[in-house]
């Protein structure tokens, strides 16, 4: 027996390594794209015009020492051993440091949170929370940022800051990864032919990888890990030769003497060069934004045992090559192909072509999903966000991005032509990015991890001191390319704060102008009106109270909707909700007057249900609702305003034993047999249309007014769902500065027009919905 218990824990420990290894190789198609392309551009880009070239090796053991030690600190140290570990459930990127500090400490900036919120499972799960005592240190921080609004907001732009150079740097990746690989056909054409054949080719590569994104990266993204492992091998074996056949003694310059040497002899060109030099890190912070693909251990075995040293190997080679060619023209001696065998530079630049386009791509898809976390956090207007694939999680395609993407980088490639000034303004944006993490993670050590501050800030002085060198280095370049991402990143981070700004305003206008239960009670069971059969839903933003948007259709209109839904659907800061906490459900006043508010929650990384599925979670949410609702009133008369009195309810698909299902078809079927009993409303004969039925479980019974009203429901769901959606214009009110009014009147309601609405409504017919003008005076 002790023997076979041994055999089945092997057995599993195999099967998790096996699972581990296959991760780690398929990460590098995703992660490791962009890092793995920076050997085409960074010697290049090291040496352009700020070094004087000498007949010694000094500058080039110089940049090789600067490169191995960059490489060494901030991917594996930084990143590898440090940051990874501050995952927000499985999830990295900016936003998910952002979301651990607003969950450890309520910074956040959401309009409609609920302590209810708190409650939710991935909420409370994350790597290093422990409760915070009266000793913690970290406890005053926490309270400094939860008393100063001005602090939550810094700290707001700051994550915003982070998001829009990554999305500059969406724009910028794929232009100097493909025009660097395509420069390897200077070698075999004179120079006035590749400079009439290098800017149209790596436009012609451009535009068919962006047009292939509407396609999806699963239908290839079998063929990136093939691609990226082949070129990895390939650029290592080249090192080595390199190495062995021209200066085998090229491993000097791992020293970190050199790099004070170089600096000492090239005083000002070495520090400029050193913007240059940080592309070798380029692709590092996709480690940390793509972690909720793989498994933290996966992709620091794909990063520590086959990206890092291969790598390395290829930069050692080059830097052997270039210490054994000082007399080649300048143009020449510091590209990458250069130092290619000749038998092997046209295999190899179809290589680099492919590896460039799998980098180009693993940002590009990124992009999009970085954008969709900010829009469902209420940072960037709503987009069309379409899933090109139902079985990979997280790969989404979004037109307006994807063409506004391949625009940026065509006038990137025709404007600058030139792997200099992209390299400049690619550099900026990277490092840019680090240092928004790095100042976010001193603040996660702290009020996540709760550790010394004093680790903290030796955290932020070591890697902020190393990135703020770098990010000198590239700033002073502002002029030569250096500027674009600071362009990109102001138009994206303006739209960015003024869409949230109105947003906030818009709640809290809506909050401010809610209409107050006695008003609903005083009009009685009818409201006042004639009910009608069906179904009333009505989106809005409030998690309670009643909004303005139904008193003003009460009011102008003579008839309503026997059931009537107040929907909320709003994003919580946590990556995924469970499908058995979705909705949380409630009345709104007495049980006869058939109103009902449901709240859907979604994680910032979950997929929103844009089909009829949504439609029968959401009527399946309410009758499981009415079926185990035991109070008379519900959220009427004094206990209205609170949400605690909600009830959470999963969806149909969750599959929790003892829920309603809801079914409908078209014909009559036979009486359903087993333990479950069965409610369903018969088509009249008149008319054929589809049945609905609620299978509801046996045991606990439900009583005789829960029935009649489970009956009503699916007599009104039989009956059709009319969408009531708010068609607002937001005015900034009178006595507003000139500023809000710019804001408000031009630049938020620009957004809003262009701006698409609730994803769930987007497949729903025309003549099932139904907008009612709001004018908001914030």
């Amino acid at each position: 027996m002790d023997l076979e218990s041994v055999i089945h824990r092997n057995t599993i420990k195999e099967e998790s390594w096996k699972t581990v290894l296959t991760l780690a190789y398929q990460s590098l198609g995703v992660v490791y794209g962009d890092l793995s392309t920076s050997p085409l551009y960074v010697y290049k880009s090291a040496f352009a015009e700020d070094i004087q070239h000498s007949d010694t090796n000094e500058e080039i053991y110089g940049v090789l020492s600067f490169v191995f030690w960059t490489l060494t600190l901030i991917p594996l140290l930084k990143y590898v051993f440090i940051v990874l570990r501050a995952d927000d459930n499985g999830e990295g990127g900016t936003f998910a440091l952002y979301s651990l500090l607003c969950r450890h400490a309520r910074v956040s900036l959401l309009p409609n949170t609920q302590l209810a919120d708190e409650d939710l499972t991935e909420y409370t799960i994350d790597n290093g929370t422990v409760p915070i005592n009266k000793k913690n240190v970290g406890l005053g921080l926490k309270n400094l940022l939860e008393k100063h609004r001005v602090l939550q907001r810094v700290l707001l732009v700051l994550a915003l800051i982070g998001t829009c150079m990554v999305i500059g740097d969406g724009v910028l990746t794929p232009a100097i990864s493909v025009f660097s690989a395509v420069s390897g056909l200077e070698l075999s054409m004179s120079k006035e032919q590749h400079r009439y054949v290098e800017v149209p080719v790596a436009c012609v590569i451009l535009v068919f990888l962006f047009a292939l994104q509407h396609y999806g990266t699963h239908r290839v993204g079998c063929l990136f890990a093939p691609v990226v492992l082949t070129w990895l091998l390939c650029i290592s074996a080249i090192g080595i030769y390199n190495i062995f056949h021209w200066n085998p003694h090229v491993y000097q310059a791992l020293s970190p003497y050199y790099m004070f040497k170089f600096l000492k002899k090239t005083q000002k060109g070495g520090w400029m060069s050193l913007g240059g030099i940080l592309l070798c890190i380029t692709g590092s912070e996709a480690m940390y934004a793509d972690l909720g693909h793989f498994s933290q251990l996966s992709i620091k075995i794909a990063f520590t045992f086959l990206v890092y040293p291969s790598l390395i190997l290829a930069y050692m080679g080059q830097a052997a090559y270039l210490s054994r060619h000082h007399s080649l023209e300048s143009d020449y001696r510091i590209g990458f192909y250069v130092s290619v065998p000749v038998k092997l530079r046209w295999p190899v630049l179809a290589i680099a072509i492919l590896q460039a386009v799998v980098g180009s791509q693993a940002v590009i898809t990124g992009t999009f999903s970085i954008i969709k976390q900010c829009s469902a956090l209420g940072c960037f207007p709503k987009v069309k966000i379409i899933h090109t694939s139902s079985k990979t999680h997280g790969q989404i395609y979004i037109p307006e991005i994807n063409w506004s993407l391949m625009l940026l980088c065509l006038a990137i490639t025709v404007g600058f032509r030139d792997t200099k000034r992209m390299g400049n303004a690619a550099g900026l944006a990277v490092i840019t990015v680090m240092l928004v993490t790095t100042c976010l993670m001193s603040l996660v050590i702290v009020l996540c991890w709760h550790k010394s501050i004093m680790l903290a800030v030796c955290f932020l002085l070591f890697f902020g001191s190393i990135e703020a060198l770098y990010f000198s280095a590239s700033l002073i370049k502002f002029l030569e390319g250096a500027w674009v991402p600071i362009a990109l990143s102001l138009i994206f981070l303006i739209s960015m704060y003024v869409w949230h700004y109105g947003t906030i305003k818009k709640y809290e206008f809506d909050v401010q102008n809610k209409v107050p239960i006695n008003w609903l009670l005083s009009l009685g069971p009818t409201l006042g009106i004639v009910r009608v059969k069906g179904i009333g839903l009505i989106h809005t933003e409030l998690v309670s109270g009643i909004p303005a948007i139904f008193s003003h259709f009460v009011t102008n209109l003579p008839a309503f909707h026997q059931v009537v839904i107040f929907l909320c659907v709003k994003s919580v800061q946590v990556p995924h909700v469970r499908p058995e906490e979705r909705f949380l459900v409630g009345r709104v006043g007495p049980k006869e007057f058939r109103l009902y508010r449901c709240i859907a929650r979604y994680g910032y990384r979950d997929i929103h249900k844009d089909d009829m599925e949504f439609e029968k979670d959401l009527v399946c949410s309410i009758a499981e609702f009415i079926r185990s609702d035991t109070s008379e009133y519900g959220l009427g008369f004094g206990s209205f305003e609170e949400d605690t009195k909600m009830t959470v309810v999963g969806t149909s698909a969750s599959n929790l034993e003892g829920s309603i299902r809801m079914s409908e078809d078209d014909q009559q079927d036979s009486p359903m047999e087993g333990p479950s009993e069965l409610i369903e409303v018969k088509p009249s004969p008149e008319k054929v249309r589809k049945r609905v039925r609620f299978v509801v479980p046996d045991s606990p019974q439900i009583d005789f007014e829960a029935r009649e009203e489970l009956l009503e429901l699916m007599e009104a769901k039989e009956a059709g769902m009319a969408f009531i959606l708010s068609h607002s214009y937001v005015r900034a009110k009178s006595g507003s500065s000139w500023l809000k009014k710019f804001v408000i009147n031009y630049g938020y309601d620009f957004l809003r027009r262009n701006s698409r609405g609730p994803t769930y409504a987007l497949s729903i017919p025309h003549a099932s919905t139904l907008e009612v003008g709001m004018i908001y005076h914030v």
